[in-house]
């Protein structure tokens, strides 16, 4: 059960479905897309249980505003790792209402649009990437709202940019040129991506060539092996490994959910990951047959937040594959407000790994601003 607690107006006015007075964009943007409307998180019965348990309430203390030292990472502990569970059954019927309960229509739809946008790692990960199409595609990330939409909503004077760009490794140093001076940093997936299996050694000089190259954050795959056999030592150190070879570079740990077959494996190895030393935690490469969904979702939000309660760490999420359209990408915010509250709706948090969900989103504000839907060949991404 979510406990609202409202200030001023937004008490007198509100509803299940998040009804209050509608500001501008404009207004919106200045406080972070958000309306004035917190929701308190709940904890489960014991603080390793992932599911939606009862228990006694307590709110997640909120990182400061400003940035905050990156996770160190823990020595390993193997007792915490094992005492993990999750109730599926729960985790399901929680995530099945995040989308029915509440919902946000007309300008506060178009403001958590707008917020959704600088939230994506634009990526193209396909075989016949070529330098001509990064260099497009970091075009699209400068400007990803026409201008036109951005003055009709009243936004043209907001920086809406998207929060990185990410690509093959081969195409690092293209992307860096095509964005210098927007501020905007470059990903580059690593370590024998998607599979993840190639040795050790070579996955720890890509991840150093990457970071030379001018990369700023890098996007690892696991051994799921490791997962699945239980090699949680093993995963810790192959994870430790990247972290050091990264340096400044963020780290980014996909796990491939799609592959690890329980959502107590997800949870099992998100927490390995955060014990090691990964800046975020990522639900899939995109080439798995599952990719992110609102349960796996859930769980590894939980373990944000149970890490983040007994470490004083925090940890960003990134789902990616598989998140096409603009009411997932509001089904995922809304998820995230509810479990980790509104500090991590912001892009060093939270990341939504996506090619084609800009253009949706594009297609979703032309409709609020013109009451027509467009055709997607009017929104190009790369």
């Amino acid at each position: 059960m979510i406990v609202p607690l409202m200030t001023g107006r937004a008490r007198r006015t509100a509803s299940p479905s998040i009804q209050a007075p509608a500001p501008s964009v404009t207004r919106w943007h200045d406080n972070h897309f958000l309306p004035r409307y917190h929701l308190a998180m709940t904890s489960t019965r014991s603080a390793a249980r992932y599911g939606a348990g009862r228990g006694q309430r307590a709110a997640l203390p909120e990182p400061p505003a400003a940035s905050f030292p990156r996770n160190p990472g823990i020595p390993l502990d193997l007792s915490w790792v094992r005492d993990v569970r999750v109730n599926r059954s729960a985790v399901e019927r929680r995530a099945a209402t995040i989308g029915t309960r509440r919902t946000v229509k007309k300008e506060w739809q178009l403001a958590w649009l707008l917020r959704a946008i600088t939230l994506i790692d634009l990526t193209t990960l396909s075989g016949d990437d070529t330098a001509g199409r990064v260099r497009r595609l970091c075009g699209k990330a400068r400007r990803p709202v026409r201008r036109d939409l951005l003055e009709a909503l009243g936004a043209e004077s907001l920086d809406i940019k998207v929060a990185a760009v990410c690509v093959y490794h081969t195409f690092v140093e293209t992307a860096v040129e095509a964005l210098k001076g927007s501020g905007i940093p470059v990903a580059a997936v690593s370590t024998g991506f998607p599979a993840g299996l190639s040795p050790l050694d070579t996955r720890l000089r890509e991840i150093e060539a990457s970071v030379s190259a001018g990369a700023h954050e890098i996007d690892i795959v696991i051994t799921r092996s490791h997962v699945l056999t239980g090699n949680w030592p093993a995963l810790y150190d192959e994870v430790r490994a990247f972290r050091e070879a990264c340096g400044e570079s963020h780290l980014k740990t996909i796990l491939g959910t799609g592959d690890l077959g329980t959502l107590r494996d997800v949870a099992r190895a998100s927490v390995v990951c955060m014990m090691a030393g990964a800046d975020f935690i990522k639900t899939s490469t995109g080439k798995e047959p599952v990719n992110a969904t609102l349960p796996v979702g859930l769980v590894m939000a939980r373990a944000i937040r149970d890490f983040r309660v007994r470490t004083g760490h925090t940890i960003g999420l990134k789902p990616a594959g598989g998140i096409r359209t603009a009411k997932q990408s509001l089904e995922w915010l809304a998820m995230i407000k509810e479990e980790l509250g509104d500090r991590w709706l912001r892009p060093d948090l939270f990341r939504f790994g996506a090619s084609t969900l800009l253009a949706d989103i594009e297609r979703q504000l032309e409709h609020g601003v013109t009451g027509a839907y467009s055709a997607y060949h009017r929104h190009p991404v790369g």
